[in-house]
């Protein structure tokens, strides 16, 4: 991705090094009680920390002459190699003692010893699996998007994430805006852990009458608060996010006997006059109604008898669509483990809500927003203009079978493309479908169009030249006499990622044994399926980004997003039936360019 400062090079963990000032030998080394601290005085904008994946936990506690900033969090100081390097931005104690306790050392000693001050951290946004298009934080891990919010001309998008390590902990939530959903800045970090624990996932409102006493037009953060108790808090922002002031009355809303009890998803709810919050609690939501945010009373539970509870419920998000004229109202809810494929996805409901209780329609439940692996905990956008109209939505595009151990560098993870939801039928009853927001068609830089043929198998060799794994493919395609066929992506390493339309099962079946390195016997042990409406014909559109695939099939009446991790590009095309012939029409290849649209930091 391009960074808005074209004059940074590009920087391996070697030249991070070199690039390292010399600073003070640590004031005390107490390696004898197990303990160090490092102590040095502050000269420059960063002190770079050793991490190294597979090194034991330690616990650091930061302090500025001697007092403590922040919470103590987890950390792991490379033993044996570095792997990559977490920056600290420590420029706003220049010239003061700064201290890092850590509370184990002994098997530490290499990195201890190379923790360095530096006057910058910079590098090339070009590390194999980095997604060219799609939304992933700098350096570190990140899970859940949370907090989406539109206000002032800017998408937020504040999400999970660990800026000390590129596995889960040390829950903070990231900041990343958009004026477009396509192009993404990351900003500093919003919220960080307190006394009542780990900021864990919620939702921004925007309280335009000034019913919490914030200021008009507040920006008020409403998360979990994660320690040995699940409560709800609430921070406020009055400078369109960039900083936030948590409640001094925090927790606003506790529960005595629930462990599961998190993640709420707060609107207002104008024939009531009051915010209405959708709440995870263990094995079902139950919805809450404040006139003020910091007041809040139950409403109604839902979720007994009804849907997947094969795992814990989380992330409920419960939001108005239109079909045919008729609101109907729309209840996510993710779970995991529980998916049809294994570990984490999100089902849906449909129905109608009355301002205190969700009654579902008769559907086969449980249904699923995406059939895919790599689709978890996506909520949708809160202060859409009326005059948009969408309803947005962005999901955590990994899956908790395998998340921390994905092969990539500096980072863990990414965000799907955002989505625009909308409620079809498939021929057989109503489906939440969800098709790329129409912003993404700005990335594309090259467009080819293949011929039509009608066969029984067929191959188109090189999609692209230069082939960076970034792309946009579009066809229909027409079964004539087949109840079974397929096509698949390729690359010159053996290596394929194929779609099976199987027809007379009524399945659309992804098979990726074959799509990536290996790093995880969970990740392409099985065969992904969904289920799969017979039609006539087929539109197909998949968006290929290095290291993941989103295939929206019938205008998104069936998706799945599955991340892969190949050796190189997919460059390659396959049809193939067993039976009868295909006829393939309208293959267009677009070259989805990063150039102009780069996620900038």
């Amino acid at each position: 991705m391009k960074n808005n400062n074209n004059t940074l090079k590009t920087l391996t963990a070697a030249g991070l090094l070199a690039l390292a000032v010399a600073c003070e030998q640590p004031a005390q080394n107490n390696l004898a009680d197990d303990s160090y601290m490092y102590t040095i005085e502050v000269q420059q904008k960063y002190l770079l920390l050793p991490i190294e994946n597979e090194a034991t936990e330690v616990k650091m506690q930061l302090l500025v002459e001697n007092t403590p900033i922040g919470e103590p969090i987890n950390i792991r100081i490379a033993q044996n190699q570095i792997d990559y390097w977490i920056p600290i931005e420590i420029e706003a104690y220049k010239g003061k003692k700064l201290t890092l306790s850590f509370n184990e050392a002994q098997n530490a000693r290499m990195g201890f010893s190379k923790i360095k001050q530096s006057l910058s951290y910079n590098f090339a946004y070009q590390e194999k699996y980095r997604p060219q298009y799609h939304f992933s934080p700098q350096y570190g891990w990140t899970n859940d998007p949370n907090g989406m919010v539109y206000h002032n001309g800017e998408y937020h998008l504040f999400f999970q994430y660990n800026p000390y390590g590129c596995k889960w902990g040390n829950m903070h939530w990231g900041h990343a805006v958009s004026k477009d959903l396509v192009q993404w800045q990351q900003l500093p970090y919003a919220l960080a852990p307190d006394k009542l624990g780990a900021i864990y996932s919620g939702c921004v409102v925007i309280d335009k009458d000034n019913t919490a006493g914030f200021g008009k037009d507040a920006m008020v953060a409403i998360f979990t608060s994660a320690s040995e108790q699940q409560v709800q808090s609430l921070a406020y922002s009055l400078d369109n996010g960039r900083t936030f002031t948590k409640y001094e009355g925090n927790p606003v809303l506790t529960h005595p006997t629930i462990v599961d009890f998190r993640d709420p998803k707060v609107f207002w709810y104008a024939p009531t006059q009051q915010w209405i919050m959708s709440l995870a609690t263990s094995q079902s939501i139950t919805f809450y109604g404040s006139k003020n945010l910091k007041e809040w009373t139950q409403l109604s539970e839902f979720g007994e008898g009804i849907g997947n509870h094969d795992g814990v419920w989380e992330c409920p998000d419960l939001f108005p669509l239109t079909y045919e004229g008729q609101t109907k109202w729309v209840l996510f809810v993710s779970i995991n483990p529980g998916s049809p494929n294994g570990g984490s996805a999100t089902q849906y409901f449909i129905g109608n809500f009355d301002g205190k209780t969700f009654t579902p329609d008769p559907l086969p439940y449980p249904l699923w927003i995406d059939y895919g692996r790599d689709n978890y905990a996506g909520v949708t956008w809160n202060n859409v203009p009326a005059e948009d109209g969408r309803r947005l939505f962005i999901g955590w595009m990994s899956n908790w079978d395998y998340a921390n151990e994905v092969p990539t560098t500096n980072f863990r993870n990414a965000m799907t493309l955002a989505r625009t939801l909308n409620l079809a039928h498939n021929g057989e009853h109503l489906v939440v479908a969800s098709k790329p927001v129409k912003e993404i068609e700005r990335l594309r830089s090259e467009t080819i169009s293949l011929p039509n043929k009608t066969a029984t198998t067929t191959t188109f060799e090189q999609l692209l030249n230069n082939n960076d794994g970034a792309y946009e493919l579009t066809f229909s395609i027409i079964p004539n006499g087949s109840d079974n066929f397929s096509f698949s992506l390729l690359n010159d390493k053996g290596e394929e990622l194929t779609y099976i339309f199987d027809i007379a099962n009524k399945a659309l079946v992804t098979n990726r044994a074959k799509s990536s390195v290996a790093f995880n016997a969970n990740f392409a042990a099985m065969l992904i399926k969904a289920p799969l409406t017979a039609k006539k014909s087929y539109t197909i559109r998949l968006l290929v980004d290095k290291a993941s695939t989103e295939l929206f099939v019938n205008d998104g009446e069936v998706v799945q997003t599955n991340t892969i991790f190949p050796t190189e590009a997919y460059n390659a095309l396959r049809f193939n039936t067993d039976k009868g012939t295909l006829s393939i029409k309208n293959v267009t290849i677009y070259k989805l360019s990063a150039s102009e649209t780069a996620i900038s930091y």
